[in-house]
């Protein structure tokens, strides 16, 4: 989106105060308008505690992992829970996510149904507008004082009690509805934006896929003699390349550590980034390893292997020396290969379908490619040169477009932070609907 864009866009919701103002005498609210109030949420709502029984019959269920952060929105999952644990809720109420870092999970209930026991369910009552309750619930301040409330190390959850006593700004009747309706509407229009940007980013990935593909498969050079490979997904491949298995090209390494936690390197693997230091992700993550006492060496150049998830991409190169989890294989590449040419190729979807057929397990989430299977699978082998000659193309192509995904991603950041901020403005008086 263009600045100038930008700027039409927002215009319209610079609104001045227009208001007398007075101090709410509540920090994360500050200043409001003259005819607002103050009141405990305990006092303008119920928290329901109705245990689900089987005399309600099939009702859908709701877990935390079903609510989009910040959006309300519902996602499909194959959640597992104990339906006779869940809360009961009726259409109009509002869940509230518990855990962190689940408190942004707040979702409106458009029917009846059951949820986790890690909502608060929240009934507002009939002399007040939901959708601004709804908005309320989800702007940065009202989130960030029950943050505050919460206690427990490993799965820190807030007090339902402290929620019930946080104090909340009240405008008149006419006034929530008048937010509220503007709020949908301008939330609605940021939110159109950010699914497009995604969408834009989404066809930038799979073109991106699709381009180290076709190069780690059939190389850069054009109008050369082809074979068949042997490997289904990829079918022909240059007459120079090889196909043979990875446990012609690798060699699993097995050395373990026996320094303690401060002295070593921690390393981990993700689909989505590949192989990270935890120096690198504690930051943002805020998950710690509590020991490296048994953990297998890795070395650079080495592939990292997640044996349960390689089936969807878990696999990578390590830039770093370092320990990384037992659950991994790690392999050693042979001085035939470019451990950053196998990088991309068994990030590949193709690669990631040969995982699986290979691999075994009692559901998606528990299926396992040991290393005899892993080792087994049969790739592709261009030569040293080309392999390399593919890895510059592939740098250069893959840098541009990465550039390009991370603008868009920027403007997201930007919007959502417009959003927060918005919403927060107009449910505590700081900006005036007219």
């Amino acid at each position: 989106m263009s600045l100038e864009l930008r700027k039409k866009t927002w215009q319209p919701w610079e609104m001045l105060k227009l208001s007398e103002w007075k101090d709410s005498g509540i920090a994360w609210i500050g200043e409001i308008p003259a005819e607002w109030n103050t009141r405990k949420l305990k006092y303008c709502t119920d928290f329901i505690q109705e245990k689900y029984n089987n005399a309600l019959g099939d009702l859908s269920y709701i877990g935390l992992e079903n609510v989009v952060s910040g959006s309300g929105k519902f996602i499909e999952t194959e959640s597992q829970y104990d339906k006779m644990q869940s809360l009961v809720f009726q259409k109009g109420d509002i869940l509230f996510g518990k855990l962190r870092p689940y408190l942004a999970k707040v979702y409106q209930c458009t029917e009846q149904g059951c949820c986790s026991g890690e909502f608060c369910v929240i009934r507002p009552h009939d002399t007040y507008d939901i959708r601004y309750f709804w908005n309320l619930l989800i702007s940065s301040g009202f989130i960030d004082t029950v943050n505050f409330s919460t206690y427990g190390a490993k799965m820190p959850r807030a007090n339902a009690d402290f929620i019930r006593n946080i104090y909340i700004p009240l405008p008149p009747l006419p006034e929530q509805r008048r937010i509220a309706a503007f709020l949908d509407e301008k939330c609605a229009h940021i939110d159109a934006i950010i699914e497009k940007t995604r969408a834009s980013i989404d066809e930038y990935k799979k073109l991106k896929q699709a381009i180290i593909t076709r190069a780690v498969t059939k190389g850069l050079r054009q109008g050369r003699k082809m074979k068949d490979s042997g490997i289904a997904w990829i079918g022909e491949i240059p007459q120079e390349w090889e196909a043979r298995r990875i446990k012609t090209l690798f060699q699993l390494r097995d050395e373990r550590n026996s320094l303690p936690l401060e002295q070593v390197n921690l390393i981990s693997l993700y689909t989505d980034k590949g192989v990270m230091q935890h120096s690198d992700i504690e930051k943002t993550t805020g998950n710690k390893a509590s020991h490296a006492d048994g953990y297998k060496k890795v070395y650079q150049n080495d592939i990292v292997v997640n044996i349960i998830l390689c089936w969807m991409g878990a696999i990578g190169r390590s830039d770093y020396d370092g320990v990384t989890s037992p659950a991994y294989d790690v392999y050693i590449p042979s001085e035939e290969i470019d451990s950053r040419f196998y990088h991309h190729y068994f990030r590949t979807s193709g690669f990631s379908g040969d995982c699986y057929k290979r691999g075994k397990g009692i559901m998606a989430m528990r299926w396992r490619t040991y290393s005899d299977q892993f080792r087994d699978i049969r790739i592709v082998m261009p030569p040293l040169t080309e392999q390399r000659e593919i890895l510059a193309y592939l740098d250069a192509k893959t840098a541009a477009i990465d550039r390009l995904i991370a603008k868009k991603e920027q403007l997201i950041a930007e919007m959502q932070s417009c959003k927060k901020s918005l919403i927060y403005e107009v449910v505590t008086g700081k900006r005036e609907v007219l």
